[in-house]
């Protein structure tokens, strides 16, 4: 029963809402300008209404998904794509988003998966957390587990030890889980091509030989910037030089 508490609890901690709080009246007023603009197909006014609660502060994952939605209503593919993967940083598990994502994805020419390496196949429940959630989930193991070493310190009956040794697997993986997300955010470079259809060069000039052509809204990752040319990778053995005006970067750094 006691391992059943302390298992809902966790859960509470990590399960996390999001909502759209906007602090002043005329924020409040802009966003649902800028959502009746939407509702009366004047995209670009959403967009631009959209951008000015970003510019003034108000991140958030419905944000970036309405966001999504007017470009793609505005026929910018890329765009759309673009802030859809935004709002997945901060609303992961909803249903819309992911189901408008893949919509979005399979109206791109360019078939190209993402690279599933060790670290994402073995923590792969951690595309449908946020950072934060890791960060109240492993703050409420570490009072749970501290509270339960402290408890034996003083009286020791057997549940005790059963619980402590759950709590310790628990906490361990937390603590890696909350490790790896850092790792994750800190290491991404995927960014989305937004021009219609761009040349991938072999070399950071308009001069050299083109490779292959990538088009609006493909994922790609930036590997390093000069001179105004990005160098991006499809794969380990598929790379190339791009302008990097031609892209932008999913997470803002």
């Amino acid at each position: 029963m006691i391992l059943k508490l302390l298992i809902l609890i966790l859960l509470l901690f990590l399960s996390g809402g999001s909502c759209f709080a906007i602090d002043t009246p005329s924020a409040e007023e802009l966003y649902f300008e800028a959502n009746r603009a939407f509702k009366e197909d004047r995209y670009q006014e959403a967009i631009k209404g959209y951008f000015q609660l970003i510019d003034h502060g108000y991140v958030n994952g419905h944000l970036y998904y309405n966001l999504g939605n007017a470009y793609f209503r505005a026929g910018q593919l890329g765009q759309a794509v673009l802030n859809y993967k935004r709002a997945q940083y901060l609303i992961p598990r909803d249903a819309d988003l992911n189901f408008n994502l893949r919509y979005a994805l399979d109206q791109t020419q360019d078939a190209i998966s993402e690279d599933q390496n060790f670290l994402k196949q073995a923590f792969f429940w951690l595309d449908d957390l946020t950072f934060r959630e890791l960060m109240w989930g492993f703050a409420a193991l570490n009072i749970l587990f501290w509270s339960i070493l402290v408890l034996r310190l003083f009286v020791r009956p057997e549940w005790t030890y059963y619980v402590f040794i759950v709590l310790l697997i628990f906490w361990l993986v937390g603590g890696a889980s909350l490790g790896v997300k850092w790792l994750q955010l800190s290491t991404d470079q995927r960014a989305v091509i937004l021009a219609e259809e761009v040349d991938v060069l072999a070399g950071p000039d308009s001069n050299d030989t083109v490779l292959f052509k990538l088009h609006e809204g493909t994922t790609i990752h930036r590997e390093r910037i000069e001179d105004g040319w990005s160098l991006i990778r499809l794969s380990k053995n598929k790379r190339g030089w791009i302008k990097s005006s031609a892209i932008e970067q999913v997470l803002k750094k």
